[in-house]
């Protein structure tokens, strides 16, 4: 089949490279000429690992291609995928749509023949049916179908994800969009994975429901911790124990410093947004964004109190990115917490192994070539990020290069008896001092 995907972000660039791969020919298309230039020389844009291999191998195959050219991508496509950046919309927290709709616009001049039209990118209930409105009025004599395919890719996991998916969800209204659509996912259906076929409005739910299911999990062990953390219990034994339970499940009851990322913060409030306007508040996924963003914050105060005050004090900082395996700083807990705590008077060093140069563009402090440069005469080392190489971390020789044996790990990747062991003071997050 020919595909145009339209955006090579990384919904697209992933969903492309990985589509090319069950044999598609697919074009990536993106407005930024430099980005293409730099896919065609292999240069990827974002860090996700595999990502370059896959891009590489199906280029060399011929499989799939870069162009800045909605137009030439578009001609004689079966299916047409809107993949798209669909940021908070300034002022009123509404997923900004801008980009969905002007790739409509330039889509509906240049189809030429039956294909159905793909919104791929996150958007609110209701988008796919103004796409189509959109391209109708555009062009009226336009032969195609609708569809939403929304995606469920984790970032540092997602080649991994797209080829072994736990479900494919499709809304579509028509017979051809549906058998369109299978076809594209026919190597997936092939190996049984679930293809669930609903309605558009469905589709595009089912995409923010999970966002913020998942969300809700993750702010509701935050809570736990805190609560650990009054009366003396751990979270770790109170998360394993409830995981346990298979109505629960043990995924996301992670305690630590709040969610971030491209995805849970913009979609849980798009979704409040939404919901508000269709006049059925989601309360439960208003709290939740409430209370993460009051989480990043309340990290910013326990390393305040854990350091006795940070004013004229140096923290070496160890991971910058929201998660580990992706150089994504959007809505990373340190673009909270860091300035919160250079506001407080305190000098950052900092290190991630893949998000310094993003991290750059948006926090002024000193980077550092690995975790004991970022250590070295610090008073104290803040982990914000579960990178591997952090997990194992020479601790005589961090605790050297520091003036003061003092771990804040908000993420609980060590245990507190043999980091006291080791001699620091060692504060994690809904767990007993050591």
């Amino acid at each position: 089949m020919r595909i145009a995907m339209i955006g090579a972000g990384y919904v697209g660039l992933v969903s492309g490279a990985c589509l090319s791969e069950f044999g598609h020919d697919v074009t990536c298309v993106d407005k930024d000429a430099a980005k293409i230039e730099a896919l065609r020389a292999g240069t990827m844009p974002i860090f996700e690992p595999g990502l370059d291999e896959v891009v590489a191998a199906n280029a060399k195959a011929g499989r799939l291609t870069f162009s800045a050219g909605l137009a030439q991508a578009v001609a004689g496509a079966h299916a047409v995928f809107i993949a798209v950046g669909t940021p908070s919309r300034r002022g009123d927290g509404h997923a900004d749509l801008t980009y969905v709709f002007a790739a409509a616009e330039e889509i509906a001049l240049a189809l030429t023949g039956p294909a159905v039209v793909v919104t791929k990118s996150t958007v609110p209930v209701g988008t796919s049916r103004k796409v189509e409105d959109i391209i109708r009025k555009a062009r009226p004599s336009a032969d195609f179908d609708m569809a939403s395919n929304p995606e469920f890719l984790r970032e540092g996991s997602a080649i991994g994800d797209f080829r072994r998916p736990d479900r494919v969800v499709v809304g579509c209204d028509s017979e051809r969009a549906r058998e369109v659509m299978r076809e594209v996912y026919r190597p997936l259906y092939l190996g049984e994975t679930p293809i669930l076929f609903t309605s558009r409005e469905s589709s595009e739910l089912i995409k923010y429901a999970a966002n913020a299911f998942l969300a809700t999990k993750i702010t509701f062990i935050n809570e736990m911790a805190s609560l650990c953390e009054k009366v003396g219990a751990d979270v770790q034994d109170v998360a394993r124990g409830i995981g346990l339970d298979g109505r629960i499940g043990s995924k996301f009851l992670h305690a630590g410093p709040g969610f971030g990322g491209s995805c849970f913060p913009k979609d849980t409030l798009a979704l409040v947004k939404t919901a508000r306007d269709a006049g059925s508040p989601v309360q439960i996924v208003e709290a939740v964004v409430a209370v993460n963003d009051q989480r990043k914050l309340d990290m910013a105060k326990k390393i305040e109190t854990a350091f006795g005050g940070v004013k004229g004090k140096t923290i070496a900082v160890l991971g910058l990115t929201f998660k580990p395996n992706t150089d994504d700083m959007r809505d990373a807990p340190s673009m909270v917490i860091i300035p919160a705590l250079q506001k407080a008077g305190a000098t950052i060093r900092a290190y991630d192994p893949e998000g310094m140069k993003e991290a750059g563009k948006h926090l002024t402090l000193t980077a550092c070539a690995d975790a004991y440069d970022a250590a070295k005469n610090a008073d104290g080392v803040v982990i914000l990020t579960e990178w591997n190489e952090f997990r194992a971390l020479d601790l005589a020789k961090i605790k050297a290069a520091l003036k003061t044996p003092l771990m804040v790990d908000l993420r609980n990747i060590y245990r507190p008896t043999p980091m006291a062991q080791a001699g620091f003071r060692y504060i994690s997050v809904g767990r007993p001092n050591a």
